[in-house]
């Protein structure tokens, strides 16, 4: 069985709540509900963590580490465009990483088209709202296949 964690920066908490037009109107608790059963019908175990402080996402992703971890899948909001903290932890890890968004960034305005992430990830997905976060434990099951 293979092990993934799953980090959701700031506002992520805030779903159903915060810019409906753009996030949708289920709540993170929905979320973490769907991709639960997601992770279970893929055999997967995931642990889905999420914080509002930078900090704290770097010491998610030691952990990671140092638990062994198969994958992550993240979502790092705004820190997308200006934590290279975050960058460098992910770097540090070599850990295939997946960063996602539920809206389609490229499509927004012109700050959220940046990522300093990205060059640390193997791949990218945006635009799909909740299922994009299954296209990343796809992703992550097939890398894991072919690096065997």
């Amino acid at each position: 069985m293979k092990n993934f964690i799953i980090i959701n920066g700031p506002n992520l908490n805030m779903l159903g709540i915060r810019e409906k037009e753009i996030y949708g109107t289920e709540s993170y608790s929905a979320l973490c509900a769907y991709l639960k059963e997601q992770a279970m019908q893929r055999d997967v175990d995931i642990t889905m963590l999420q914080s509002n402080i930078e900090g704290e996402i770097i010491n998610f992703i030691q952990q990671a580490y140092f638990e062994g971890c198969d994958g992550i899948i993240l979502n790092l909001g705004a820190y997308t465009h200006y934590s290279y903290a975050i960058a460098d932890a992910l770097k540090s890890i070599h850990i295939p990483t997946i960063e996602v968004h539920l809206s389609n960034v490229h499509s927004r305005e012109s700050f959220r088209q940046i990522s300093v992430i990205a060059p640390a990830c193997i791949g990218q997905v945006c635009g799909f709202g909740f299922y994009g976060y299954v296209m990343a434990m796809d992703a992550l099951l097939q890398n894991n296949q072919s690096e065997r």
